[in-house]
């Protein structure tokens, strides 16, 4: 068996300062793409968690709760002792640890990943920047309002419905009916993705820091901040999806 040191060195190609406002999501993907690449094979030990933080730049908390989800799918162990850590387990034959991976990569089939989120990205981006520039009218205030604190208050089988509602409220606030159409389009491509992988409660945390500063960014009349808000949003998703893909 490679010693830790070696696995580690295995690991520089793929493993890289996660950027400040998407750690969890980065670094899941990451640790994700190190597994399905075989970089440590199965039995074999990651390296220690220090060494993990510092690598991702991120802290061991943040670390722990991705080895917890990684745990939770199946895809690796912790063990206790001089000997410990955390081991890798032998893949199972569908990704992200069951029949949900493989319901995935039925619909990868007819779907271009990297065009739905690219285009997701644009279509978001700019309807924050012009709900922001343009303001909303105060009915349009409480529409937003009311959609955000939705999502807030959602139990976890109906957060991904409020999620999409705040998402298409913002993108109809834009004052495009064709921006608000080709949204909806899209985001019924994401929502068919991300219902084939785990919710997430670090990750749904994290969204809903974001929801709120998206809002406050739009509400001030800051649009440069809005678009920098949604996004990183964005971008946390799409790292979720590259990570659970193989």
């Amino acid at each position: 068996m490679a010693s830790e040191i070696d696995s580690a060195d295995r690991l520089t190609p793929v493993l890289r300062p996660v950027r400040a406002g998407n750690g969890f999501e980065e670094a899941l993907e990451q640790i994700l793409q190190v597994l399905r690449l075989g970089l440590v094979p199965a039995g074999e030990r990651l390296p220690a968690e220090r060494d993990l933080a510092e690598r991702l730049r991120i802290s061991r908390v943040t670390l722990r709760e991705v080895l917890k989800v990684l745990q939770d799918q199946g895809l690796v162990e912790s063990r206790r002792g001089r000997y410990g850590g955390t081991f890798v387990l032998p893949r199972p034959d569908t990704p992200a640890g069951g029949s949900a991976g493989a319901e995935l990569r039925r619909r990868l089939e007819s779907v271009d990943v990297e065009d739905v989120l690219r285009f997701r990205e644009v279509l978001e981006v700019g309807a924050a920047g012009l709900c922001a520039a343009h303001g909303l009218t105060d009915e349009g205030v409480r529409r937003l309002r009311a959609a955000l604190a939705a999502t807030h208050d959602a139990p976890l089988d109906d957060y991904r419905r409020r999620d999409t509602l705040l998402h298409l409220t913002l993108a109809e606030l834009a004052g495009s009916p064709t921006l608000t159409a080709q949204y909806a389009a899209v985001r019924a491509d994401v929502n068919g993705l991300l219902d084939c992988i785990p919710l997430l409660v670090r990750n749904l945390e994290h969204s809903q820091q974001q929801h709120t500063a998206l809002v406050d960014a739009v509400l001030d009349g800051d649009a440069d901040g809005a678009r920098e808000v949604m996004r990183e949003h964005c971008g946390g998703t799409a790292a979720l999806l590259r990570g659970f893909l193989t």
